[in-house]
């Protein structure tokens, strides 16, 4: 055999140097499968364009789409969008693209509404993508959106009104025009004036990849709230700031009750919060943490619960409240209104 093919290796190897020679060879259909049908061709053309081309018809509502979102969303990405163990965060970050740990979520980093739309539609549930209905996405968006303070709770987005969404982030991103640099015009490889040694320029506990320990962060400790003294005169309630905190509220109102008949859900119920001390509701299991808090004599006033609010896990590392907090002051102030009502 092996004598057979020393024998027959050159003239295998001039008959393929002289097919090379005569050009490419005439393609000849296969015979195998048919042209693709319209309705074929469209299940696969789903891609939406920044301006909104490519939306098919439908619509949402926030209320709708945060139900579909906790039925189908949150065991990745939490009630509240804030994110589970490693997996995306979509609602907060702001301010922080420019930090040594950006949070990169919808509100604070991605470009385009098309862009959410779009990959909710192709890519999600995980595990079962494009089971969503249309309306479902739509729904799902607008939760988003108002997850980040964008829009409030009676929102309804629609292929009619998509186009006038504008993410914040829209503005920074800009078309790459890195090939028409001169690095990209010079293809000859430069191997002079190499650097002598190699930087380290990113550690990983920036990264966010290393598991956090038991050491007080910078970040902790900038917002370390001081136990204060009860008001002396308590103010008359804002009805108007109330209201306003009820429905603000909505977004507590999956952990959290209050009000005639509220019990302990995953967070304690909040009657009478405002002005109590800290890991005094009945019945509710508190974190190691906000225990030692309560020890040291701490209260939920108006500046704590204002602090706590705005980064839960900024203010008490090691607190089980996992909702990422609320970005603007005047949503706190009217929580902190709200729950007042319930606490006379």
């Amino acid at each position: 055999m092996s004598k057979f093919l020393n024998a027959t290796a050159p003239a295998l190897a001039l008959a393929l140097a002289l097919a090379l020679l005569a050009g490419p060879a005439k393609a000849e259909p296969l015979g195998l499968g048919r042209t693709a049908t319209p309705q074929e061709i469209a299940a696969w053309d789903i891609d939406i364009r920044p301006d909104g081309a490519g939306l098919p018809q439908g619509s949402g509502d926030v209320a709708t789409g945060e139900e579909v979102f906790v039925e189908k969303c949150a065991v990745c990405h939490g009630d509240f969008a804030e994110g589970v163990d490693r997996w995306p965060v979509l609602a907060g970050g702001f301010d922080t693209l420019a930090s040594d740990n950006p949070v990169k979520t919808v509100g604070s980093y991605w470009p385009y509404l098309s862009t959410v739309w779009d990959y909710v539609h192709r890519a999600m549930p995980f595990g079962d993508a494009q089971s969503l209905t249309d309306d479902e996405v739509y729904a799902i968006t607008a939760y988003l959106l108002y997850s980040n303070d964008l829009v409030d709770d009676e929102f309804e987005l629609s292929h009619g009104n998509f186009a006038e969404i504008r993410l914040p982030n829209e503005e920074n991103f800009f078309m790459d025009d890195r090939i028409e640099s001169p690095i990209f015009q010079n293809r000859d490889a430069c191997m002079q004036n190499c650097k002598d040694a190699v930087e380290i320029t990113m550690r990983a506990r920036i990264l966010d990849v290393t598991p956090e320990g038991d050491e007080e962060t910078e970040e902790t400790a900038a917002v370390e709230p001081v136990a204060a003294q009860p008001e002396a005169e308590v103010p008359a309630l804002n009805a108007d700031l109330v209201a306003s905190g009820e429905k603000v509220f909505k977004k507590c109102r999956a952990c959290h009750a209050v009000g005639e008949g509220a019990e302990n859900k995953v967070g304690p119920a909040l009657n009478g919060i405002v002005g109590a001390s800290l890991g005094t509701v009945d019945g509710f299991r508190y974190s190691k943490a906000l225990i030692a808090r309560a020890g040291e004599g701490a209260v939920w006033d108006a500046q704590n619960l204002d602090a706590f609010l705005a980064k839960p896990k900024g203010w008490l590392k090691g607190t089980k409240m996992s909702f990422a907090g609320l970005r603007k002051e005047s949503d706190r102030a009217a929580v902190i209104e709200f729950l007042r009502s319930h606490s006379q």
